[in-house]
């Protein structure tokens, strides 16, 4: 589902250090994004079953990857080793992907009670009232984690949005990735999101201009 035309979110040109994904990208940043997320906290509260977090993730991230692909933005580099999926919001709020109901149903199975838990914590706290950009992802396949490529990632959509003067918004899965986006200009919205028995994630909030502080202390 596209924004509608009255509130579309404004889409400034691309920098030119950053590859746009294609639909040939889809199977590849997905697992790409479910390694990079598989220990995080709230993955081990959605599945807490190692066996069969390795075998839903792939499947269900690509349903975000496919949903950002048409209807935002999927930036990654040239080896496909990392992923940021950037999602245009009205101010009625984020749209779902497509048949989303469906497809987790079908993807989650057993787990599909926690992922709806989820994303009711997610949606409960998403800003509205804003046109803004949702940092729905951002994944550094394991092996090439520490080499600055989120930053990097993060840098380059964040210059075209302070050309476009649109504030951006995430949810940081923990304390570590808190910091790392603290560093990029984004700023804690409100209290942190607590899942229903489960880990703390952190509402944030980026306006435009805001500063780069690479000079922040690193997690560690």
């Amino acid at each position: 589902m596209s924004t509608p035309p009255s509130q579309e979110v404004p889409t400034p040109s691309r920098p030119n250090d950053v590859v746009t994904a294609g639909p040939g990208d889809v199977d590849t940043l997905s697992q790409v994004i479910a390694d990079a997320f598989f220990d995080l906290p709230p993955s081990r509260w959605l599945i807490p079953d190692e066996a069969a977090r390795r075998r839903i993730f792939p499947r269900y991230f690509q349903i975000f990857v496919n949903h950002a692909l048409a209807n935002g933005t999927v930036h990654t580099i040239p080896d496909r080793s990392a992923a940021a999926l950037w999602l245009p919001v009205s101010p009625t709020g984020p749209a779902p992907p497509e048949g989303y109901s469906d497809q987790l149903a079908a993807t989650t199975g057993e787990w599909l009670d926690r992922f709806t838990a989820f994303d009711a914590a997610l949606d409960l706290h998403h800003p509205a009232g804003i046109t803004h950009y949702h940092l729905a992802m951002l994944a550094v396949r394991p092996d090439r984690q520490g080499q600055r490529i989120g930053s990097a990632l993060l840098h380059a959509y964040h210059q075209m949005l302070d050309g476009a003067g649109v504030p951006a918004y995430l949810e940081a899965a923990s304390l570590r990735t808190r910091e790392l986006y603290l560093r990029h200009g984004y700023a804690d919205l409100g209290a942190p999101i607590q899942l229903p028995g489960g880990p703390a994630m952190y509402p944030m909030m980026r306006e435009p201009g805001s500063p780069h502080h690479p000079s922040r202390p690193a997690p560690p």
